[in-house]
C-alpha cells in the first residue's frame, strides 16, 4: 500500500512532534538535574529545586499529552481511519 503525499505530510508532522517532545524531555532532564546539583551544592538548607522541577514538569507532562494523542483528536483520527477502510 502506497501512503499519498496527503498520509506521508501527516505521518512526517506526527514524527517532528515526537521529536521535539523528546527534545523537551532531554532538556528538562538536564537542567533541572543541573538546578538540583547547584541547589543541593549551594543552599541545602533551602531547598528551591522542586519549583521549577514541578512547574517544568506539569509544561512536559502536558506536552506529552498532546503529542500521543491522549485525547478527543485521537478519537477522531480512529474514526477517520476507519471510515477510509471500509471503502
Amino acid at each position: 500500500m502506497n501512503a499519498t503525499t496527503e498520509q506521508f505530510e501527516a505521518a512526517k508532522e506526527r514524527v517532528e512532534q515526537k521529536l521535539a517532545f523528546y527534545t523537551h524531555l532531554a532538556v528538562f532532564v538536564l537542567v533541572n538535574a543541573l538546578l538540583t546539583a547547584i541547589d543541593l551544592t549551594t543552599s541545602p538548607g533551602q531547598l528551591w529545586f522542586f519549583w521549577p522541577l514541578g512547574g517544568w514538569g506539569i509544561g512536559v507532562v502536558l506536552h506529552a499529552f498532546k503529542v500521543f494523542n491522549s485525547g478527543p483528536s485521537s478519537v477522531k483520527q480512529r474514526m477517520i481511519e476507519r471510515e477510509l477502510a471500509r471503502k
